[in-house]
């Protein structure tokens, strides 16, 4: 064979030596039985067509690659913000394998979390067994101070109770009495990864504030003058947290914020294993009850978590992941308002900065069409900044959006000269984005990894600003929430469209004739 310790080959040219082609030849001809390559090249050619996308979009009981992940995904994300804290997922090890696969390799860090165990068993008989032992081990192996239990499908099929069932292990002695365990149930066949962080958030401050699980008496709320930010699931948590934590305390305002697994998915390495790192202390849970007002930055992810708070007297502002000017102005002026302090001038003078490269920029991102997909919230964001200079968001497509959501979107393009004949698809997945791609083409993709599948099937370039972010390394380092997070934002975009622009110049003789160095 062709590796050898003499002769190492990365994988992308391993599977190029003759050795490998001859295996991929012998495996299509012998074993794939196809049909012929020409009657194939024919059914590619027509799925690009319109008579194809009217049936693609017509389909009603078939997603084929839904831009979304399942409520446990999102239920183990908000484990991870908070002070040394494990997440336990009640059902089978595939699913948490998966879990912890998908952050560690969009973060490029370890994501600690523990599973049941459940197998065939437990599916028919319960997990109850499964989550005696398997608290009990968490707790001994792990030491964590907390731990969130949340479902998958298998526990959730069979009715597992998990107020019952943790009663019952700390009846058998598997953790103290007194031990916070949080639950929330999280199926995984309904909703999504925003869901599922919805569900598991409320469950948190539901144990702190009303009694964990009736075992002690409720909170007493009593003002003050703190503030609680909740910044909902997001990718870019680590470079963005810094930045809303920057503004806040140029400001001079206490904030607590609700779920920070930023320095768990940013741990240095400087010999020191750190199995917790950070997030928010039981102590600044109990704090947020008696916070003036709570700032929420994603209205889709946190409908059930805002409403819990608003109901315990609490002023709740709810934006969505605002991006770019206009967002930040809302988000900077709410803290005003409600801490009655004024903007800090070197938050204005960021603005000035970012208006300013906008305008330095916007001759080559002006008109330019771009489909777009990933989170409502964060799909409000980025139309906003879009809108702003002067681009066109002519597909916006959320998988886990609603009706509620589409309005609101096609509301900023009603409000914007940019945003007239642009559209906005709920429920909608990257299968369908790919008809529209090829039966009304934009210049530029904004998606995550997963975008590169169209890329190469539709040579629509790929802007990666969602989650996850499998094949580019340490973008969630740097902020897209704010003044700051608007200038990153832009230069992504800048970035991709000088890219694409030096490739289409790039022949000589024949389009280098705007192959500049100056842009």
């Amino acid at each position: 064979m062709p590796q050898s310790a003499d002769k190492i080959l990365d994988h992308e040219l391993l599977f190029r030596e003759p050795e490998y082609q001859e295996i991929f030849r012998s495996k299509k001809e012998e074993f794939e039985f196809n049909h012929p390559d020409e009657t194939i090249k024919q059914i590619v050619e027509w799925t690009k067509t319109e008579d194809y996308k009217q049936k693609n979009f017509a389909r009603d009981a078939l997603t084929v690659n839904p831009a979304k992940a399942c409520q446990p995904l999102g239920a183990v994300y908000v484990a991870n913000g908070f002070a040394k804290t494990l997440s336990f997922v009640h059902g089978s090890q595939g699913c948490v394998a998966y879990y912890r696969s998908h952050f560690s390799r969009h973060f490029k860090e370890p994501t600690s979390c523990v599973s049941s165990s459940m197998t065939e068993d437990a599916a028919v008989f319960g997990g109850l067994n499964n989550m005696v032992d398997g608290l009990a081990n968490a707790y001994s192996l792990y030491k964590p101070d907390m731990i969130a239990v949340s479902t998958t499908c298998m526990a959730e099929v069979i009715g597992d109770d998990l107020n019952a069932f943790i009663k019952t292990s700390k009846e058998k002695g598997s953790v103290p009495e007194e031990f916070d365990v949080p639950f929330a149930h999280t199926p995984a066949f309904v909703g999504s990864h925003i869901t599922g962080y919805d569900n598991a958030l409320l469950g948190v401050l539901r144990h702190f504030w009303d009694g964990k699980a009736q075992t002690t008496e409720p909170l007493v709320r009593v003002p003050d003058e703190s503030i609680n930010f909740i910044g909902g699931f997001d990718g870019f948590v680590v470079g963005n947290m810094k930045e809303i934590r920057r503004i806040f305390d140029l400001f001079g305002v206490k904030v607590n914020v609700l779920c920070d697994p930023s320095e768990n998915w940013n741990t240095p390495t400087d010999g020191t294993f750190r199995m917790y790192a950070g997030g928010t202390t039981k102590e600044e849970v109990v704090a947020g009850l008696h916070a003036k007002a709570t700032i929420v930055f994603q209205e889709y992810c946190c409908e059930k978590t805002s409403k819990f708070i608003a109901d315990h007297g609490q002023e709740v502002v709810v934006l969505n992941a605002p991006i770019g000017v206009a967002g930040t102005d809302e988000f900077l002026m709410a803290i005003s308002r409600l801490t009655g302090k004024p903007i800090p001038e070197q938050l204005e003078r960021e603005r000035g900065q970012l208006v300013d490269a906008m305008a330095d920029s916007q001759a080559h991102l002006h008109g330019k069409r771009f489909a777009l997909y990933g989170d409502p919230d964060q799909m409000l964001g980025t139309t906003q900044f879009l809108l702003e200079l002067g681009a066109e968001p002519a597909h916006v497509l959320a998988t886990n959006g609603a009706e509620p959501w589409a309005k609101k979107v096609q509301a900023m393009f009603d409000g914007s000269p940019y945003g007239a004949g642009c559209k906005v698809y709920p429920k909608r997945d990257l299968w369908h984005l790919r008809s529209l791609l090829f039966t009304e083409p934009v210049d530029f993709l904004i998606g995550n990894t997963y975008g590169k599948y169209l890329e190469r099937d539709t040579k629509t370039p790929l802007v990666r600003m969602t989650f996850p972010i499998f094949d580019r390394h340490h973008y969630h380092r740097y902020p897209t929430w704010g003044y700051e997070g608007g200038l990153r934002t832009l230069v992504m975009l800048l970035d991709e469209f000088f890219e694409a622009l030096d490739a289409n110049t790039i022949v000589p003789g024949k389009t280098d004739y705007s192959y500049d160095i100056i842009r």
